[in-house]
């Protein structure tokens, strides 16, 4: 869910775990996967990489649209949807530090749908900005990192330093990958892929918070948001010495 109001970047929670689920236990036994030459097989991977958000992306907005319009009509704006889901995750952040982590989770939740209900809107009102995109990218930012500090600090308090070194390799893995992103996008290298964008961050931190999974959810979060930046670096470098850069 990085950048949720770009044309071709608002991704759907639930449905985007789930087709990523559905595709990680297919992968093996798909026969082009197997037999395929080794350009074909990468291909398909950068497909697979991408078409998460691309295709699933804008496939409830009309569902969704529909809901919104009971509560706000035809008059919606997606910034305001953009802040309330930031002050829910400035919430969420709070309950962590109190302890109360199954409403954290609740309000983590809560936080992701409003960040998917502000592209919603801004497409079918035909209000997507320059400035919408910006201020959903900046704040979106500054909500995963709420997150992580009430963890770092809730780690600190009780004592487990291998928890706040673990919480702080999620939260360099957390920045890096939309930094990448932009990096690459201003070198003109459209890079969108990668298995641990938002939307699957935003999940596994709220089924860590209600089920009280977190470590076992840091630890997933360390691995794949690291993988997720060197798979994006890769793919950079691949694109910048077709195009003859060194």
């Amino acid at each position: 869910m990085d950048d949720w109001k770009n044309e071709t970047d608002c991704p759907s929670i639930p449905f985007k775990l789930t087709f990523l689920l559905e595709m990680l236990c297919s992968l093996p036994n798909s026969p082009s996967a197997l037999t395929a030459p080794p350009d074909y097989r990468g291909e398909e991977r950068r497909k697979i990489s991408k078409m998460i958000g691309n295709q699933i992306g804008h496939r409830l907005d009309p569902y969704l649209y529909d809901v919104l319009k009971l509560f706000s009509g035809e008059h919606g704006n997606p910034n305001f949807f953009t802040l309330i889901g930031f002050f829910a995750t400035l919430a969420a952040s709070l309950l962590i530090l109190k302890g109360f982590w199954f409403l954290a989770g609740l309000a983590i939740i809560l936080s992701g749908l409003f960040d998917l209900f502000d592209g919603v809107v801004a497409r079918k009102l035909g209000r997507v900005t320059a400035l919408g995109s910006f201020l959903d990218s900046v704040l979106d930012r500054y909500s995963d990192l709420l997150l992580l500090l009430a963890l770092l600090i809730v780690y600190l308090r009780k004592g487990h330093p291998g928890l706040v070194i673990l919480t702080s390799i999620v939260s360099i893995g957390t920045v890096l990958i939309p930094y990448v992103r932009a990096k690459a996008e201003s070198l003109n290298v459209p890079c969108t892929l990668g298995l641990m964008e938002r939307a699957e961050r935003i999940i596994l931190l709220s089924i860590g918070c209600l089920f009280q999974w977190m470590e076992p959810v840091l630890w997933i979060l360390a691995i794949l948001t690291h993988f997720t930046v060197l798979q994006r670096i890769y793919y950079v470098w691949k694109k910048l010495r077709v195009n003859g850069e060194r």
